[in-house]
């Protein structure tokens, strides 16, 4: 880690403590947004973003600040939510195309894609602590996810593997279990609210890794 990299670690748990910022993290399409849109709608009565079938629906990162939830034995966490874009290796303005969308606008989506996974990239800087969230219906062993885990692993950020999309009959828990072994790991069904409780009492000993 470089001088300046320690101090803004430094900075951020000297000066932040009592508002932490968590980020939603992962590949496209694996639900981030669902489940922003899951806490948000939980605790704040609103919800963070659109969501789409088609890839690369978030596009800029986008961020709820104060979000308070309780755990069962009435302790509270407060703590400001990013939700950011779908990480990517590759982008082809084609699969938009192939999705229903003219030359024009699949070009400018794929463009803004780009741009977003930069930001995604970016923001690592500003978050305390990570959800990755995988679908557990996917291979979950490729070079974005292996990386994405390695960087967060590296930076010694605190992160939880959610992997979500239980609901769904080809969902498999343990394959992401096996390719990443050394992860906390949590099954939930963001969209159905499987697991959700879980989740939030999970994140009390995330936020709390963070500020130590």
């Amino acid at each position: 880690m470089t001088f300046i990299g320690f101090f803004r670690r430094l900075w951020r748990r000297l000066f932040r403590r009592g508002h932490l910022r968590l980020g939603v993290y992962g590949p496209p399409n694996s639900g981030k947004t669902t489940l922003a849109n899951r806490i948000c709608a939980d605790w704040l009565g609103e919800e963070m973003g659109s969501t789409s079938k088609i890839a690369h629906e978030t596009r800029e990162v986008r961020t709820k600040e104060r979000i308070t939830i309780k755990n069962q034995a009435g302790q509270t966490i407060s703590f400001s939510l990013a939700d950011t874009p779908g990480i990517a290796t590759r982008i082809d303005y084609r699969d938009f195309t192939r999705e229903g969308m003219g030359d024009e606008e699949a070009k400018q989506r794929a463009k803004e894609a780009t741009a977003g996974v930069i930001q995604s990239i970016e923001w690592l800087d500003n978050v305390d602590c990570v959800l990755v969230v995988l679908d557990s219906t996917k291979e979950p062993y490729n070079q974005v996810n292996a990386t994405l885990l390695e960087h967060l692993t590296a930076r010694k950020t605190p992160l939880l593997v959610v992997a979500n999309k239980i609901d769904l009959k080809r969902a498999d828990i343990d394959r992401i279990r096996a390719a990443f072994p050394e992860h906390d790991l949590l099954g939930i069904s963001a969209k159905n609210g499987d697991n959700i409780d879980r989740l939030y009492e999970a994140l009390f000993a995330l936020t709390a890794r963070a500020i130590q």
